[in-house]
This record gives structure tokens, sequence and C-alpha cells, in this order.
């Protein structure tokens, strides 16, 4: 996924929220964005050769260029499980952020997401319920302070199982703390039914799996998931747990979450997700969004995630 900041629209002076019908349209594999004036909509793909203006009858539409340097290999703006792990190093080095800082943006990002999919409602049996699955490290950390903002974004119930509670720095002691302070559960074991949930959070490993098995208690939560997932919305955060951070599934385990958060710019496992995918994370510096080849999303307005969807090379063709 690469995204360009729309120039045209900036210099116009037209906000992106107010646009009818916003559309960069690209020879396949490409990149548009669409927006009406209720929501947003991006489709994003890997190679990014320059798009030219063009009108519709029935929609307005306004089109971003690039230079030719954007659709190189190296500026996709998927990264590699290597490169990710280089990038967060940097982004607590060079720019100097804390674990803490970029942490509580992350699981902002997630929150946000979730409210975007699954908004609270008190409406029918399990309505504005959330389970949050924290695996041990910092995918895990995501999840408690995405719990303890959809708790401040006025869902009723939102529940933390915890199984496996990080001793490698007191911030996990602290953000356990913060969702208790908010009157959320935070437990070792899963809830007996989990069809009581309309949203399940995989928050357990993120690009840290690597393997050829998953460990438990991780790896029954999820085949409960994957028995949930006609009937619960699931989401999880940056990568799917269990799936290899490059290639997808190739465990076979069959989890296929329904949404899927990515955090700073999308992994090269994302190619392989089908589901509805977002973009978080709007902190990265313009330093090393352009070491990395990124080029961030244009964010509508104050929000901290933007939806992305991948469609096929033939869908795109027909839609020029």
């Amino acid at each position: 996924v690469s995204f360009l900041m729309p120039q045209k629209m900036v210099s116009a002076g037209k906000p992106l929220a107010f646009l009818s019908s916003l559309v960069c349209r690209r020879t396949a594999p490409a990149l548009h964005w669409e927006a009406t004036s209720a929501s947003l909509v991006s489709s994003a793909y890997a190679s990014l050769p320059s798009c030219k203006a063009r009108e519709s009858v029935s929609h307005q539409k306004m089109v971003m260029s690039s230079s030719p340097q954007a659709a190189t290999t190296s500026s996709t703006g998927y990264l590699n499980a290597k490169d990710a792990a280089a990038l967060d190093v940097e982004l607590m080095s060079t720019p100097g952020f804390t674990l803490e800082q970029l942490m509580e943006l992350a699981g902002l990002s997630v929150a946000e997401a979730i409210y975007q999919v699954s908004p609270p409602t008190k409406n029918g049996s399990n309505g504005g319920r959330v389970l949050l699955v924290c695996g041990p490290g910092n995918n895990g950390g995501d999840g408690l302070v995405a719990a303890r903002h959809l708790a401040l974004f006025g869902y009723p119930h939102v529940v933390v199982v915890y199984p496996k509670r990080s001793s490698r720095q007191p911030h996990y002691t602290n953000l356990v703390q913060q969702c208790l302070d908010m009157a959320i559960p935070v437990q070792e074991e899963m809830p007996t039914d989990l069809s009581s949930f309309s949203v399940l959070v995989d928050a357990i490993f993120g690009f840290s799996f690597s393997g050829s098995e998953i460990r438990e208690p991780f790896g029954s939560i999820l085949s409960q998931f994957k028995q949930q997932q006609s009937s619960s919305l699931i989401v999880s955060v940056d990568v799917p747990s269990g799936w290899n951070v490059d290639q997808g599934d190739t465990l076979e385990t069959g989890f296929l979450p329904d949404v899927l958060v990515s955090l700073t710019v999308p992994k090269l496992s994302a190619k392989k997700f089908t589901g509805r995918h977002f973009v978080g994370g709007r902190f990265l510096p313009p330093q090393l969004a352009t070491k990395y080849g990124i080029q961030m999303p244009p964010y509508p307005g104050v929000s901290q995630v933007m939806e992305v969807t991948t469609t096929p090379h033939s869908q795109q063709e027909s839609a020029l």
C-alpha cells in the first residue's frame, strides 16, 4: 500500500470531508481514493505509475499525480518483518518517541477503527460488547490501550483477556491498572460464551510472530476465534495472529479476521488480506517515511485511521 498526499486538493483549499467524490485511479496495480459526503473509502495497490486527471459526468473527481520514482518497488509502502522492526527502532531513537507514546497512538488507532466498523449500541443482545485478547508483547499493549479508549468511546461492556502478562516493563502493569480504573475486567481465562460479544479483537502477536506452530494458550484461543468467524466481527491488530508477517497464512490456520488495522504501514502479509483494511498510526516523521519508501495516507480531519481496500486488477480496470 502506498499513499499520496492530494496536493491538488490542498492547494484548492477544499476540505476532504465535504468532497462529493474524490478519485485517484492508476494503471494496475494501482491506487485510488474515493470519498462521498458521508464516508471515505480508499483502495490501495502496490505500484504507482502517474495518473492523469479525468472527469466523470456522474461524479465530480479530483485526481492526484506523483513523481515517476513513486512507481519503484522500494516505494510500494509495504514493509517486510525486518524493515518493520528496523522502523520501530528508528522511531524510538531518531525522532525520540518512547514506547509508551507509540503504544498509546497505536491503541487509539485500533479503537477508532473498531468504532468506525462497529459503533457502540445498546440495541440487540450483544451490541457494544467487545472482547480483546492481548498477547505478552507490544501487540498486547496496543490492545490494552485500545480497550481503555473503547470504554471512553462509550462501549458498555469491554473485557480484556490477558493470559500471559508481560513483566518486561512496568508500563504494561500501568496499562492493566488503567483498564481496571475504567472498570474493564482483565482476566486470564476466556469467557465460556464468545457469541455474547459483538466484536472480538486479536491483539496477540502482531509482526512478532515466527515459527511453525502457535504456542498455547493462544493456539486454542485462535481456534475459538475461528469458530466465531461467521457470527462475531473479528479485528486483528497489525498482522492476523499466526500469519507469517511476509507471506500470510503459511501455517494454513484458516484464521481470517473481518478487519485488519495495520499500524504505521501495512506489512507484506496484508497483500493476502481480503477484508476491511485500515491503516493507523498518524505519527511517522517525513524523513523516515522517505527512507522506507512510505507515503502517508491523507487522513481525513483529525482521524487517526484511514480505511483502505485492495481490489483485484480486473475490477480496477473495469472501473476506469
